[in-house]
């Protein structure tokens, strides 16, 4: 990794590793502040944003930090910097990596990484061609529920997989507006890029490189220009077929998972609890029960009877553990540790995410070719090697 990127000191703790983070909306005052602040080896060194009441929340909770009003400004600052974090809108993802890692700074990249599966192979080519860090900020595999469901699938309780159901529903039934909800393709908005960037990675994390893609897609709610109701069917070349909803118009809400095996299945309900706490001010340290669900809440494990009425027997939800990213971003910037999400395994799921969008606009099951999947094969077998 880059030199200014290590800072060992023999015989001594190391220097914390120096962040630039860019945005300081949603995306980076909830979650990416909040969980640098807490990485032993990490300091929010400066936060980019030219609006003042958004300066004022980080000063409050950060106090030390510095403000810089545009990226170009760290561009010059390389050298006091260790790594640059994008939580920016999602056409500016793309230019201000390409811009970072031109300035030698390690980058990691909310998600989605890029418009299309094309654009992050680039950037992954431009830092592998600079020796640095570009990783995509994929918070929902340390989701509680997913985390369980994974050490259920390793443990053989499910048998062999068969079925894979997954949803990440809302009832909004009033659109909010912002680019999120744009109708303007540079946007690169609504929920097919937005939660199934989400669903569409913890399906192939779990079952590997897909084969084809079915996806229905619609803009239900009046006065939205982006879908806010999408289906996807993927039928992984491992034989597990996936079926994934996204949606802001569901006025009952489905179980988060539902997974069938040949001898049991899994359900589970509700959300996993760190963005509520991370929204509501909570921060995770090492004195606090962090990423926890209340009893009530454990999916159930079983055959031959719905879970609704009494079937299976509850399993322990294993804690959600956010913090797990960055801590291994900074391993991985000290040559400790993996990348934990690489910009090629991001851009396997944004090969699922184009043949879905197409499959939606022309009503056709869409093949993905081999060479998509032998890099979501190689994201696959990463990700096993790394659990």
């Amino acid at each position: 990794m880059t030199a200014h990127a290590t800072h060992e000191t023999s015989g001594t703790a190391p220097t914390p590793l120096r962040v630039g983070l860019v945005g300081y909306g949603l995306a980076g005052s909830v979650f990416h502040a909040p969980l640098i602040a807490a990485t032993e080896g990490l300091v929010l060194d400066t936060v980019v944003t030219s609006n003042e009441e958004r300066r004022e929340q980080a000063r409050a909770e950060f106090p030390a930090v510095r403000f810089a009003a545009s990226p170009q400004e760290l561009w010059p600052r390389a050298d006091e910097l260790d790594l640059i974090v994008i939580a920016s809108p999602n056409k500016t993802h793309v230019p201000l990596a390409t811009a970072a890692l031109k300035a030698g700074l390690p980058v990691v990249v909310d998600k989605p990484v890029a418009g299309t599966a094309a654009e992050a192979r680039e950037l992954a080519a431009l830092a592998q061609e600079r020796g640095l860090l570009l990783s995509v900020f994929q918070n929902r595999r340390w989701d509680n529920d997913f985390l369980t469901l994974r050490s259920l699938i390793t443990d053989g309780e499910l048998g062999e997989v068969q079925r894979f159901e997954s949803r990440f529903e809302r009832w909004r039934p009033q659109p909010k507006g912002g680019w999120r909800e744009s109708g303007d393709p540079q946007e690169i908005g609504g929920l097919l890029y937005d939660l199934g960037s989400h669903v569409v990675d913890q399906a192939l994390v779990l079952f590997g490189p897909a084969a084809q893609v079915y996806a229905e897609s619609d803009v239900r709610r009046p006065g939205a220009a982006a879908d806010d109701d999408t289906f996807l069917a993927i039928t992984h070349t491992s034989g597990v077929r996936s079926h994934l909803y996204v949606s802001a118009t569901t006025a009952q809400l489905g179980p988060r998972f539902r997974v069938l095996g040949s001898t049991a299945g899994y359900v589970k309900y509700g959300l996993d609890p760190q963005e509520a706490a991370l929204r509501e001010g909570a921060r995770p340290t090492a004195d606090t029960a962090w990423g926890v669900e209340d009893e009530g809440l454990w999916g159930r494990l079983g055959s031959g009877e719905s879970p609704l009425t009494g079937g299976g027997t509850p399993v322990r939800t294993l804690p959600g553990d956010y913090p797990a990213y960055y801590a291994a971003v900074a391993d991985a910037l000290r040559g400790k540790g993996e990348n934990p999400v690489t910009a090629l395994q991001a851009a396997a799921a944004l090969d699922v995410l184009e043949a879905a969008r197409r499959s939606a606009r022309d009503g056709v099951t869409v093949p993905l070719p081999t060479a998509s999947a032998s890099v979501s094969t190689t994201a696959h077998a990463t990700e096993e090697q790394s659990a």
